[in-house]
């Protein structure tokens, strides 16, 4: 690959994305690389739609029909592609997929809601966040790692509109907070924020009191890297006038590295 434009989007569902703009979202930016969350669809019916030509195309839906669900559009084949694992075996879920090029590995995920409950935030943070840890540090001592994808955690009180208002609800916990720090380490770096410091830009917005026309919002949407591949970053975008899910695409425009020989 030569210099990349690579874009991830929770899409709330394929089939209602797809009658909101989806296809022609896709057609009109043609990334090279098109990572796609909470797809909740199974393979077969994804085949049904009239995607873009041109594309290496890989879904991994969970077990239970309609829930969760990662996919992958790529222009180029991958050498390899792994569908999970999970913290107990294989991903159930339908939560990550893994796609390894010449000079890195892709990683996209769909990080588990800790409910608004919280009921299921020990299992975020104490089983998924760690596992998914320990994948990324395998995969970044072999080659640098790009990973992205709906994190369900906004990272700093500037990552959302009311962080005052939110701090014991789903996905600003501080226990989601740690765990995600804790997932970056010293090895990750969050693409966004190594760009642009302001606050006021956000990837998701409650369907609830035209949050979206006010801008009251939420970025847990990302695109992180290997720190060493910050040097070949060259944009990160995120589209908030794209329409079509209550979450908006995030694009990034890089340079891959050379693969070692």
């Amino acid at each position: 690959m030569s210099r990349v434009k690579a874009i991830t989007w929770n899409v709330n569902g394929v089939r209602s994305c797809a009658g909101k703009g989806l296809l022609e979202f896709f057609r009109r930016e043609q990334p090279d690389l098109f990572c796609l969350q909470e797809t909740r669809i199974s393979p077969e019916d994804a085949a049904r739609f009239p995607w873009p030509e041109g594309y290496h195309a890989y879904w991994h839906s969970g077990e239970r029909k309609g829930y969760a669900g990662v996919a992958l559009f790529s222009r180029q084949e991958p050498f390899r592609v792994d569908y999970g694992p999970g913290p107990d075996g294989p991903d159930t879920e339908g939560r990550l997929l893994t796609a390894e090029f010449p000079g890195f590995y892709l990683v996209t995920v769909y990080t588990p809601n800790s409910r608004r409950d919280l009921a299921r935030l020990d299992y975020r943070t104490q089983v998924w966040d760690p596992h998914f840890a320990r994948h990324l540090r395998r995969l970044d001592r072999k080659k640098p790692v790009l990973f992205c994808g709906d994190l369900n955690v906004a990272r700093h009180e500037i990552d959302l509109a009311n962080p005052k208002s939110n701090v014991r609800n789903a996905g600003f916990t501080p226990e989601e907070r740690a765990a995600f720090e804790a997932v970056l380490g010293d090895a990750f770096i969050d693409a966004f924020r190594e760009i642009e410091p302001e606050p006021g830009h956000y990837t998701w917005w409650s369907y609830r009191s035209k949050a979206r026309e006010r801008n009251v919002g939420w970025r847990i949407d990302y695109w992180c890297l290997s720190r060493r591949l910050l040097p070949a970053v060259r944009s990160v975008t995120i589209l908030a006038s794209v329409p079509g899910s209550d979450h908006c695409p995030v694009a990034i425009d890089f340079e891959p590295p050379a693969p070692k020989k």
